[in-house]
Protein backbone atom coordinates (compact mmCIF):
# COMPACT_ATOMS: atom_id res chain seq x y z
CA UNK A 1 0.00 0.00 0.00
CA UNK A 2 2.97 2.28 0.63
CA UNK A 3 3.97 1.97 -3.04
CA UNK A 4 0.43 2.90 -4.08
CA UNK A 5 0.51 6.03 -1.92
CA UNK A 6 3.89 7.03 -3.36
CA UNK A 7 2.54 6.58 -6.91
CA UNK A 8 -0.50 8.71 -6.04
CA UNK A 9 1.76 11.44 -4.69
CA UNK A 10 3.99 11.39 -7.78
CA UNK A 11 1.03 11.47 -10.14
CA UNK A 12 -0.56 14.34 -8.23
CA UNK A 13 2.70 16.30 -8.33
CA UNK A 14 2.81 15.87 -12.12
CA UNK A 15 -0.86 16.87 -12.39
CA UNK A 16 -0.31 19.97 -10.26
CA UNK A 17 2.72 21.08 -12.28
CA UNK A 18 0.92 20.63 -15.60
CA UNK A 19 -2.30 22.26 -14.38
CA UNK A 20 -0.35 25.29 -13.12
CA UNK A 21 1.54 25.50 -16.39
CA UNK A 22 -1.73 25.54 -18.32
CA UNK A 23 -3.27 28.11 -16.00
CA UNK A 24 -0.33 30.49 -15.74
CA UNK A 25 1.26 30.16 -19.17
CA UNK A 26 -1.65 29.00 -21.31
CA UNK A 27 0.26 25.86 -22.28
CA UNK A 28 -2.30 23.68 -24.08
CA UNK A 29 -0.07 20.58 -24.07
CA UNK A 30 0.27 20.84 -20.31
CA UNK A 31 -3.53 20.89 -20.07
CA UNK A 32 -3.68 17.64 -22.00
CA UNK A 33 -1.11 16.07 -19.69
CA UNK A 34 -3.01 17.32 -16.64
CA UNK A 35 -6.24 15.77 -17.90
CA UNK A 36 -4.46 12.47 -18.52
CA UNK A 37 -2.96 12.58 -15.02
CA UNK A 38 -6.40 13.26 -13.53
CA UNK A 39 -7.72 10.07 -15.13
CA UNK A 40 -4.76 8.13 -13.75
CA UNK A 41 -5.37 9.64 -10.31
CA UNK A 42 -8.98 8.48 -10.46
CA UNK A 43 -7.84 4.90 -11.10
CA UNK A 44 -5.21 5.08 -8.36
CA UNK A 45 -7.68 6.47 -5.83
CA UNK A 46 -10.10 3.62 -6.57
CA UNK A 47 -7.26 1.16 -6.02
CA UNK A 48 -6.40 2.92 -2.76
CA UNK A 49 -9.99 2.70 -1.58
CA UNK A 50 -10.06 -1.03 -2.29
CA UNK A 51 -6.69 -1.63 -0.59
CA UNK A 52 -7.74 0.47 2.40
CA UNK A 53 -10.96 -1.48 2.84
CA UNK A 54 -9.10 -4.79 2.56
CA UNK A 55 -6.55 -3.62 5.16
CA UNK A 56 -9.27 -2.56 7.58
CA UNK A 57 -10.96 -5.95 7.32
CA UNK A 58 -7.76 -7.85 8.09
Amino acid sequence: MKELIEKIQATYAAFEADANSQLEKGNKAAGTRARKASLELEKLMKSFRKASLDASKA
